[in-house]
């Protein structure tokens, strides 16, 4: 078994665990963390032991020949493995998966806008396809995006709708608003979108007020963290029953399950997961993929 504690930089990071006693959770190796594992390495008790144990298999593991993935074992539930996902093996992901040309282009003038950080906040190649998968799958005709930046994701899931579709796209940012708008163009799908450049919020109350409650199939969030769970109200009175709605960044680069970890941001993502998990009005499935989907049915 051959791991790497980082995608980044293989076994640069230390293995810590405060609360499960059979799962590994990794944090990036700031002074706290450093300190909590010292402290653990000086206990006797059999907890700190077992926790011993793991992390010295895994920290052994990662000076073997071929450092490619962290396998987790968790007794807790059958001793599943679990990878985690290196550069090299998320570049075999990426072979497999079917970028349209446009969506490439789109990709290429994105990472290109001058002083722009905006690709970085863009959806990756095989989120964009596996939500236009869920679009296809699920028969959407009437969907919403919150969040559009250059239009990536929009524009994936816009290609598989029907001539007769509709994708309402929400950005605040005229600038990435307009490099989308330009690309749902030449994709010929423009027809398919309404542009709506303001803030969200304020675009979805108004579609509320305007009578298109329960009408829509399918809802993308990918915007300020701090809003998702107002986003989430809003967006459950927009689709129908048995829509969808997938909110990205839930697994926010990790940071959701690291303990010494708690700006606003982080503290928005793992209380609006917390909601989540309690909210009995949808059924939820959260999404290994990128920096994590969690996608909702609503019930």
């Amino acid at each position: 078994m051959a791991c790497s504690l980082s995608t980044i930089n293989p076994c640069s990071l230390f293995a810590y665990q405060p609360a499960v006693t059979a799962a590994a959770v990794f944090v990036r190796r700031d002074e706290p963390s450093r300190r909590e594992f010292h402290s653990l390495c000086s206990r006797t008790d059999s907890r700190a032991c077992k926790l011993r144990y793991r992390f010295n298999r895994l920290i052994r593991n990662c000076s073997s020949a071929s450092p490619e993935v962290v396998v987790v074992e968790d007794e807790k539930y059958g001793n599943k493995h679990v990878i985690s996902i290196t550069p090299r093996l998320y570049n075999y992901i990426l072979s497999n998966v079917r970028v349209p040309q446009i969506l490439q282009q789109l990709q290429v003038e994105t990472a290109n806008m001058i002083g722009s950080v905006i690709s970085e906040h863009s959806v990756s190649p095989d989120q964009a396809q596996l939500l236009a998968m869920i679009a296809q799958i699920h028969g959407a005709e009437r969907c919403i995006e919150v969040g559009v930046l250059t239009g990536y994701s929009s524009l994936a899931v816009a290609l598989v709708l029907p001539d007769s579709g509709r994708l309402v796209a929400c950005e605040r940012d005229a600038t990435s608003l307009g490099v989308a708008k330009k690309y749902y163009e030449l994709a010929g799908v423009l027809h398919k979108v309404t542009l709506k450049h303001g803030l969200a919020a304020d675009t979805l109350k108004s579609m509320i007020l305007n009578g298109e409650a329960g009408s829509y199939d399918f809802a993308f969030v990918d915007a300020d963290k701090e809003t998702y769970q107002e986003y989430y109200e809003l967006l459950l009175k927009l689709v129908r029953v048995g829509g969808i709605i997938v909110f990205d960044d839930v697994l926010w680069d990790g940071k959701v399950a690291d303990p010494m970890v708690n700006d606003a941001k982080t503290i928005s993502i793992r209380n609006f997961n917390k909601n989540l998990m309690e909210d009995k009005r949808v059924s939820t499935s959260m999404v290994p993929i990128g920096t994590g989907l969690t996608i909702c049915r609503k019930k």
